[in-house]
């Protein structure tokens, strides 16, 4: 049995049978037994004990969460934090921001952290692109070196299109110019090599990592870190302690360090390989449809697969039918999800590494009869 057949064979032992055709994971990938079941056993032991003695006796698996995320990021235990998503790693970083409140980002930055730089009073301005979005680096350089903001923002896979952001490249420019790099890695962590010299990367669990849903992770470079604003009751703590204050699901927390471990012991690098292959598999078998075209070049190293309608098809009445009527679990993905560049609703295809060739025929078949 090759690398990549021993994978997808893992990983769906590691799971309940799939009920249909599961080939969602941008939105919320399919948990583990062994990451549910640690979620139970804490809550149980909530129970036992109360929610604080627990939270205390699960500091050692919390602590092992952190460090699979430092691995993931090229950054340390200590420069890591929960967070309850996404969403809420941008929104308790830009609240605490110590700078100017300006950012450089993609013409396809997400609507929600748009949402989120204009209520914490951000102006952004955007960064040059290639036809698919795609930053040119050297083109940035010209444009922030003659206006630097206080922040790059970049979104290093987006949410409407599976394209890899020069994250690197990005991040060197940055260092040359002496600007803050933060980076949503919420559609690349586990899925592409997150290690980059980036100062704050934040992500979730529910995608890639297939954790349960409502946890996430923000991590910040201490050169950063040490600059954020604390708030006046904060004594010895630092401003990134206080940041992971407030009540929090430490369940849900236990979960995602549990399949955080599972992928380290997959292996990052056959995850990313098996990830890419699948993604060009997809692609392939897709460009024969009738009424869709591929967004992505066939060999981008994502599983991610945007398809935008060419002949009047609606993604949200497709997504909808693909689910009722064969089983078959996809993302229809509104304008809203990259308001500055998105024209229309596309449909989006993100299965795991557990993705069969019959899966993938099965959406093919399914998707032509729908359309």
């Amino acid at each position: 049995m090759n690398e990549a057949d021993a994978l997808a064979r893992s990983w769906r032992e590691a799971r309940l049978p799939a009920a249909g055709v599961h080939l969602d994971s941008a939105a919320c990938s399919r948990q583990s037994l062994a990451a549910i079941e640690a979620a139970a056993a804490h809550a149980r032991h909530e129970s036992e004990v109360g929610g604080y003695v627990a939270a205390q006796a699960a500091g050692h698996v919390l602590d092992a969460g952190r460090a699979g995320i430092a691995a993931l990021t090229g950054m340390s235990s200590d420069d890591v934090i929960f967070t309850t998503g996404s969403g809420n790693a941008l929104h308790l970083l830009l609240g605490a921001w110590p700078m100017e409140r300006t950012v450089a980002c993609l013409p396809g930055e997400y609507g929600p952290n748009l949402a989120e730089f204009a209520a914490n009073d951000f102006t952004w301005q955007v960064l040059p692109v290639d036809g698919l979005g795609r930053v040119d680096p050297e083109a940035a350089r010209r444009m922030l070196g003659d206006a630097p903001p206080a922040m790059v923002h970049l979104t290093a896979i987006a949410s409407h299109r599976g394209v890899v952001q020069p994250v690197a490249a990005v991040a060197e420019v940055c260092r040359e110019l002496g600007v803050p790099l933060v980076v949503d890695a919420a559609q690349a962590l586990a899925h592409i090599d997150c290690v980059v010299e980036a100062d704050a990367v934040y992500s979730s669990s529910r995608k890639w990592t297939a954790g349960p849903r409502g946890v996430g992770v923000l991590a910040v470079r201490p050169a950063l870190a040490d600059l954020l604003q604390s708030p006046p009751w904060a004594g010895s703590m630092s401003a990134l302690e206080c940041l992971e204050l407030g009540e929090a699901n430490v369940a849900a927390r236990v979960g995602f360090s549990v399949a955080v471990g599972q992928h380290l012991a997959a292996g990052p690098e056959a995850v990313h390989r098996r990830l890419a292959a699948v993604g060009r598999a997809t692609r392939t078998a897709l460009a024969e449809v009738v009424g869709w075209r591929v967004v992505e070049p066939d060999d981008e190293p994502t599983a991610i697969t945007t398809l935008a309608p060419t002949d009047g098809a609606d993604p949200v009445q497709v997504r909808a039918r693909l689910i009722d009527e064969h089983g078959l679990v996809t993302t229809a993905a509104g304008i809203e999800r990259a308001p500055m560049e998105l024209t229309t609703p596309v449909l989006r295809v993100s299965p795991h590494v557990d993705a069969s060739t019959e899966d993938i025929a099965a959406l093919v078949a399914a998707l032509s009869a729908v359309t």
